[in-house]
């Protein structure tokens, strides 16, 4: 389920009342999406639903995640569940979650546009950062809650872009092509016996993005546009190493001779909503 930020139709609104004039200004006289061109973007970041996300161990660190970590009767030491968030620290329950973050995205972008015809082809390179998160939780019998968050630190992005132009005012595109980006890893717990240590905290991961837009010309050198995207990257390297700490012997990390945690969804996707504003050359 996609969640709409409360600025989405505001932004829409905005783009649409910009544009129009600019379709009733078309003239057979220019040749616009031709050329190099320079454009920033800003959106909202809205994260797809992934209700089924949990978190998964490796006991004993023999790499092999999704055991289950058991109490010294063989109960299952996580049966309270796990939740889509982040837990408070007023409640250990999976009641008890914040929802992921979705927030606003900034992007630039450098392009470069060939026409032939109708039919518009073109390449673009484009950095971006946002501070939208991912959570997970984990719920133990303990009972304590244990938080997982990560989140896009800065994604440089390649893309192939091919459009429609019916004239010389506005085109209708479709983009996609590869990303490389930075993500940043959180942990935090309530439990305070055992120890918690976590094999990175940034990771550089690749990822691929599709989507499509509109953009319109404000004249002969600026455009405006909107584009959505869809963002998906490869996020399998972090976990954290659960230690005995103060703990005693029935603690069940100890049980399990060790244990390594991480969420169990190795990719981190979500969908972008932007406005751009362009300046062609």
């Amino acid at each position: 389920m996609i969640r709409f930020h409360r600025l989405t139709l505001p932004i829409l609104a905005v783009g649409a009342s910009l544009a129009t004039p600019a379709f009733a200004q078309d003239s057979d006289t220019l040749r616009t999406f031709d050329g190099p061109y320079i454009s920033g973007a800003v959106g909202l970041v809205n994260r797809s639903h992934d209700g089924s996300n949990t978190v998964i161990f490796d006991t004993a660190r023999d790499s092999g995640p999704n055991n289950t970590v058991t109490t010294s009767t063989g109960a299952n030491a996580f049966s309270p569940g796990f939740c889509d968030g982040r837990s408070t620290d007023t409640s250990i329950t999976t009641s008890a979650c914040t929802g992921d973050k979705d927030d606003i995205e900034y992007a630039v972008r450098l392009g470069f546009d060939k026409r032939y015809g109708n039919i518009v082809g073109g390449l673009l390179i484009e950095g971006s950062t946002t501070n939208a998160t991912d959570s997970t939780t984990a719920f133990s019998t303990t009972p304590a809650g244990y938080s997982f968050t990560r989140g896009i630190d800065y994604a440089i992005s390649a893309r192939a872009r091919l459009g429609f132009a019916p004239g010389n005012r506005g085109m209708f595109y479709a983009t996609g092509g590869g990303s490389y980006a930075r993500i940043k890893h959180g942990f935090t717990t309530t439990n305070t016996s055992n120890t918690f240590t976590a094999n990175k905290d940034r990771d550089m991961v690749w990822g691929w993005q599709a989507g499509g837009g509109a953009e319109v010309m404000l004249g002969s050198r600026v455009s405006l546009g909107m584009e959505y995207l869809y963002n998906r990257y490869n996020d399998n390297k972090y976990s954290v190493a659960i230690g005995q700490g103060t703990a005693g012997a029935t603690n069940p990390f100890v049980l399990a001779g060790g244990v390594s945690a991480r969420p169990s969804d190795t990719t981190y996707d979500f969908h972008t909503f932007r406005a751009t504003l362009g300046f062609h050359f």
